[in-house]
């Protein structure tokens, strides 16, 4: 069977936002429909009028010709819908099958769960996304990417679907799960779901994507064939503008100045032998593919990790960190990968965000807080930051994925930390925002910070570090200046340990 849901002139406000504005197109059967725009742009705020999460303020959507407006994400889920967050959501403290089937656990006549049955139903799914998991694994025992995994074989699992969306579900996977996750996407198109496909790489919507819808400030602008445009225009056609090369137009002519961390032979309960150094003004990449320990080594750093050996010196000097404050007092700080549970403080203020890492330093006499200096300081921020909110009072989690990341930056920023670690700070941003972090970190540099870079896009990692440091199985086992780095080189230590630069097919 066919199906078709129609967009007809959706609008949905926020106070002192209009998210979308007259959004009318159609997504087809059997096809996969990329969704491309800048954070804020309207994509994830489409797919939450779609799940009922959010009731549009005008307009209205349609589902095989019938008008649809659904209250909440299990009206969806009845009507064949399912939405794929960038959030988990999932139920930690369940199994893996308990996950995939919560809702439809398969019971016995006495209406008591049939766990072989469960098992063996979750293991066939398992079996065809090629995951090295099991049915029992509790899941909050599963790396980040497994679990996204398994939020993604749950909507597979259920059998009335009629529509998927995917909002940016690669983010945490390696590239042997994302291999995985479009043999189910081709799969899901060949039995003709509708897919929404919702990223900012580009290489993923050439692969993956039959057709790209292209939204801007709310509205949508067209939908076009990525074999028939070339990427920058539709990167113009986002974003409104010719971005040029991001990387090209960087000033990267900081002077280095002394070593200021050295970490030498650390090792924690997840990572061996850790040894580098980093100057002022220098920012140093780690790659890596997916587990390699490149987080780890940093938690180790930070105190969040207990060192079993090995010493970390600041300015020379031997320091013993126990903890993240420990660390945050002798001028180290991590802006975590993962900005959702570990970043952002989901229930408080954009302003309130940006200004709990400085709340001793703006407290007077019995710890009464300068609110005039506090509010002096979130107001820089929201500027030199370009915080896009209507105002500092605003829940940051109303924001979009880059502006929630600026405000953590700004955090951490203004506690004017020597060494700072920004963990896969681009993470399911756009090219837009992405060419505004990159201009950020070569300031912080310039600002003679040292920055410690992670991330698994290789392009990013070459375009802004002086120097890579290459991750596998939990060791450093290597490391590339600059000009000497090639995605070869960087994927053939990622995968062998060593230069196998022949090798390896990009």
């Amino acid at each position: 069977m066919d199906y078709e849901i129609e967009f007809d002139n959706i609008s949905k406000y926020f106070p002192g936002v209009k998210a979308l504005d007259g959004i009318s197109f159609k997504v087809k059967s059997g096809e996969v429909l990329a969704f491309l725009g800048e954070n804020g742009a309207g994509k994830s705020t489409l797919l939450k009028v779609i799940n009922g999460d959010y009731q549009p303020s005008h307009g209205r959507y349609l589902l095989n010709g019938e008008e649809k407006n659904f209250h909440s994400p299990n009206e969806a889920i009845e009507a064949g819908i399912s939405i794929i967050y960038q959030e988990r959501q999932i139920l930690m403290e369940l199994s893996v099958a308990e996950n995939i089937y919560l809702g439809n656990l398969p019971k016995n006549k006495m209406g008591i769960i049939n766990k072989r049955k469960l098992r063996n139903n979750a293991q066939k799914i398992i079996d065809e996304f090629g995951l090295a998991i099991k049915p029992n694994t509790l899941v909050k025992d599963l790396s980040i990417a497994h679990q996204q995994m398994v939020e993604i074989m749950k909507a597979y699992a259920r059998d009335n679907l009629k529509l998927i969306a995917f909002d940016e579900p690669t983010a945490s996977l390696s590239d042997l799960e994302i291999e995985s996750l479009f043999k189910i996407i081709q799969k899901l198109k060949n039995e003709g779901k509708m897919i929404i496909y919702v990223t900012h790489r580009m290489k993923e919507i050439q692969e993956i994507a039959d057709k790209v819808a292209i939204f801007k400030d709310g509205k949508y602008v067209d939908t076009v064939n990525p074999r028939e445009i070339d990427e920058e225009k539709m990167v113009e056609l986002m974003v409104g503008r010719n971005i040029g090369n991001v990387y090209s137009e960087l000033d990267r002519n900081q002077k280095l100045g002394e070593v200021v961390l050295e970490v030498s032979g650390l090792t924690t309960d997840y990572v061996e032998d850790s040894s580098f150094s980093i100057r002022k003004g220098e920012i140093v990449g780690f790659s890596g593919l997916v587990g390699a320990g490149r987080t780890e080594v940093m938690r180790g750093i930070i105190g969040a990790d207990s060192v079993i050996k090995g010493s970390i010196s600041i300015d020379g000097k031997l320091k013993k960190i126990n903890s993240p404050r420990e660390a945050m007092e002798a001028g180290i700080v991590l802006v975590p990968e993962d900005r959702k549970t570990q970043g952002i403080l989901a229930n408080l203020s954009v302003g309130e965000n940006i200004s709990v890492s400085m709340l001793k330093k703006n407290s007077r006499l019995f710890g009464i807080i300068d609110r005039k200096k506090e509010n002096t300081q979130i107001k820089e921020s929201i500027k030199n930051f370009n915080i896009k909110t209507p105002d500092s009072k605003k829940k940051i989690i109303e924001l979009s994925g880059g502006n929630q990341q600026k405000a953590i930056v700004a955090r951490w920023v203004n506690t004017k930390p020597k060494v700072l670690i920004l963990d896969e700070p681009t993470k399911g941003i756009d090219i837009g925002a992405k060419a505004e972090f990159y201009k950020m970190i070569c300031e912080f540099a310039k600002q003679e910070m040292a920055v410690i870079l992670i991330s698994s896009e290789l392009p990013e990692v070459m375009g802004l570090s002086d120097r890579i440091i290459v991750m596998k199985s939990r060791k450093i086992v290597g490391e590339v200046r600059r000009e000497d780095a090639s995605e070869s080189k960087l994927l053939s230590l990622a995968m062998f340990g060593v230069e196998k630069e022949k090798e390896v097919s990009i």
